[in-house]
């Protein structure tokens, strides 16, 4: 099993990066660094390419919406070149707060667009003359549309992978079985291996069904908060607030797709609440309502024999990297974090 961390959204960069190449000497496998409608991912990526030898680097995630399907593949190959081929493509459809109400663009049709999207990506890393006539994207643009000077071309350049690895993020029923499908990767987000199975497996087979061989086993990235000690519990009220904003606060009452995972995963008396406070402004209350039983089944937080359990338990249920947010302040109590769950893991 992989160990891998994420960036935060806003602000300490700088100090952030410097903790990387620590967490680099101490066994991470891979870094994340996300977008949302914060600064642009791709700046950073390169950055830390700069400053890394060995860690894989990801998005996580580029928003299907923001860039042209081309772009997002010359991005991705460019990335992958500076940083020697360790680039992983993560992308995922974000909500419509983020790209309807920060970059103006209609959100619809994910699942399709994302399908589109993985095709026009794939022709362009094999240097093939990019042609794609679908729903969402006609390359080239037809001539009844534009000026009609449009024609097919190839990368200038030779990318160093054909096939660059893309992850997808995606909790719904029908971009999970997509997923499942065509990426090489899954990143859910609040995995509780013991009810995942329920929520997600009849997706997983269908998509795996159809699956091209060639693309190898999918890989399942989970993300969970990380403290390892005899009296780390209390640590766990740092993660409250942000379930109670992603079940509460990331979109409307009957569109939000993280309250319809908690749902699903049994806690709809909660999931209601939690929406109920955040939503009228009390944030502290949203957050002190995050059941405490969920809190922990998602996360790997406690005593060395309690966590060498829940990592059987995560392995079981299918995931193969850990994105994990150590929760310890200070670098060393991060670095050291990493460090004793590389030595669990063995």
């Amino acid at each position: 099993m992989r160990i891998g961390t994420q960036i935060s959204y806003a602000g300490g960069f700088a100090e952030s990066v410097a903790d990387i190449v620590e967490l680099e000497k101490a066994g991470l496998d891979i870094i994340f660094v996300p977008e949302a409608y914060s600064f642009d991912a791709v700046s950073q990526l390169g950055y830390v390419a700069a400053k890394t030898e060995r860690v894989e680097i990801a998005s996580g995630i580029l928003q299907i919406y923001t860039r042209t399907p081309t772009l997002t593949a010359m991005t991705a190959a460019g990335l992958d070149f500076v940083s020697n081929g360790r680039f992983t493509l993560g992308l995922g459809a974000s909500g419509p707060q983020v790209i309807e109400g920060f970059h103006g663009v209609k959100y619809d049709a994910p699942i399709g667009r994302t399908r589109e999207i993985i095709d026009i990506c794939r022709q362009v890393w094999r240097r093939e003359k990019v042609v794609h006539s679908g729903k969402y994207y006609d390359i080239p643009l037809p001539a009844e549309q534009g000026t009609g000077l449009g024609k097919p071309l190839k990368l200038i350049n030779h990318p160093l992978r054909e096939r660059i690895p893309i992850l997808l993020a995606a909790i719904g029923p029908k971009n999970v079985a997509l997923t499942a499908e065509l990426a090489e990767g899954w990143q859910p987000i609040f995995f509780h291996p013991e009810r995942a199975a329920d929520v997600w497996g009849e997706s997983l087979a269908e998509g795996k069904a159809k699956r091209d061989p060639a693309l190898g086993e999918l890989d399942t990235y989970i993300g969970a908060a990380l403290a390892i000690g005899e009296d780390v519990d209390h640590l766990l009220d740092q993660t409250r607030a942000q379930l109670a904003l992603y079940i509460g606060g990331m979109g409307a009452r009957g569109k939000n797709f993280y309250n319809d995972l908690a749902v699903r995963y049994g806690y709809a008396d909660a999931a209601k609440e939690i929406q109920d406070l955040y939503l009228d402004g009390k944030k502290d209350a949203a957050a002190a309502a995050v059941p405490l039983d969920l809190l922990k089944a998602i996360s790997l937080v406690g005593p060395a024999g309690y966590l060498k359990e829940r990592l059987a338990a995560f392995a079981e249920a299918g995931a193969t990297t850990l994105v994990v947010s150590p929760l310890q302040p200070g670098r060393e109590g991060r670095v050291a974090a990493v460090s004793q769950l590389r030595e669990l893991i063995g």
